[in-house]
């Protein structure tokens, strides 16, 4: 089965009962092939309280007539993936080749037919448990990788303003707990596995900033650093270091990871405050998931200087002021039950601070999200999940909205 399925079955998704299994397994001379990948559809709705302008806010908001409730069918969290899979070993060196295409469940447009699949891997790794691996290509982010991973929403939906219909995928807990570890072009190399201890460093493509202060997220404004385009001069770098550990009915993993980015803008606007737009960006992250027996505990938090909120350089830089600080977390804490069901409670909070001089405006403070999830193994491919969220965002001039939002759904891996 691809990695980061596994790794998000087996690892992050809350080690369900219903076990990651292989694909479907091809022999293929001295290759072997997995088909592998999962489908999955929820049918959500929300109600919003208020109806307030909060830049970069998660939380939904009345719309312009008022209406206070909406209902969606969409893909969760988890895209739906359909991953081809190559790996043999030949001269002493383990091969992997992969690549995967991640179709959406639905389009807001009037056909039906306008959902455009993303594509968020497409690598090679080569390597050998002697001395490590190399990966070269487009997969998940270095840094935040396990938060991503170690949410329980991954099954499921969570919380956030892309549970609608026609989005890509749903939020879970980006952007109110953690940054988005996003998929990226990359060099890493991963260091062998020490007794529990491995290591992973690489440089990245640097272009994943959103351009644009009004695009990115959809339904978010000013997710971006405004009225600009992005230019890196250099890579960036990112970096993780973890700890996994097992012993009878108790296991677990620590992790720490980061990433720095140069950034360096060319405004539209015109200006010697505009054109101050050149900084480091540096986020760092800390985060321990600990089962025993029935029970599971997840603890994370990050913080960065110019990283921002939801996406990385997401609302992280005024072009007066220069450079936010940020910083989260979230815990979650599981348990299975007699009927194999998990049930979880998750709190998530992302926090982004003013610039040193920066006036109080409508930008986002900070998201909060509580989450109650139920994920129910109908069998040993297929989950039932059942989630509800309350979210809140508010804004440094006080500004606030508040929703809350339910979801029922099912998601099938194979």
């Amino acid at each position: 089965m691809n990695k980061n399925i596994k790794l998000a079955v087996a690892g992050a998704v809350l080690a369900l009962s219903a076990s990651a299994n292989a694909g479907i397994i091809i022999p293929a001379g001295d290759w072997t092939l997995d088909v592998n990948g999962n489908v999955n559809a929820f049918a959500t709705w929300h109600k919003a309280d208020h109806a307030a302008t909060v830049t970069g806010g998660l939380a939904a908001g009345k719309d312009r007539t008022g209406e206070d409730q909406g209902q969606n069918i969409n893909t969760g969290l988890l895209p739906s993936w359909l991953g081809f899979t190559g790996t043999t070993r030949q001269n002493d060196t383990d091969v992997t080749f992969n690549i995967s295409m991640q179709p959406n469940v639905s389009d807001s447009g009037a056909t039906g037919d306008g959902g455009t699949p993303l594509f968020r891997t497409s690598y090679v790794s080569f390597g050998d448990k002697s001395w490590g691996s190399i990966k070269l290509g487009k997969d998940i982010g270095i840094f935040a990788s396990d938060a991503i991973l170690n949410d329980m929403t991954l099954l499921g939906v969570g919380g956030g303003l892309a549970a609608q219909s026609g989005g890509a995928t749903t939020l879970g807990g980006i952007g109110s707990g953690y940054i988005y570890a996003a998929w990226k072009g990359q060099v890493a190399y991963t260091t062998p596995n020490f007794n529990g201890f491995q290591a992973t460093v690489g440089i990245t493509n640097p272009n994943q900033g959103v351009a644009d202060g009004t695009a990115g997220l959809t339904g978010v404004a000013g997710t971006g650093l405004q009225g600009t385009t992005l230019n890196q001069d250099r890579f960036g770098i990112e970096a993780k270091a973890s700890y996994a550990f097992s012993q009878d009915n108790f296991s677990g993993k620590l992790w720490v990871s980061g990433a720095s980015n140069k950034v360096k803008g060319t405004p539209t606007l015109s200006g010697t405050a505009a054109n101050a737009l050149e900084y480091t960006a540096t986020v760092a992250d800390i985060g321990a998931n600990i089962n025993a027996g029935n029970a599971g505990l997840t603890a994370y938090y990050y913080t960065g200087e110019g990283a921002g909120t939801t996406v990385f350089l997401g609302n992280g830089y005024n072009t007066t002021y220069g450079k936010r600080d940020s910083d989260g977390g979230y815990v979650q804490a599981t348990y299975v039950l007699p009927t194999k069901t998990k049930f979880g409670v998750a709190f998530g909070r992302s926090n982004l601070d003013r610039a040193a001089g920066e006036s109080t405006s409508a930008l986002v403070k900070t998201n909060e999200r509580l989450t109650v999830g139920l994920y129910h193994p109908l069998t040993k491919h297929l989950n039932l999940v059942a989630e509800y969220n309350d979210m809140e965002a508010k804004a440094h001039d006080g500004a606030k909205n508040s929703s809350s939002s339910g979801s029922l759904g099912a998601i099938l891996f194979f």
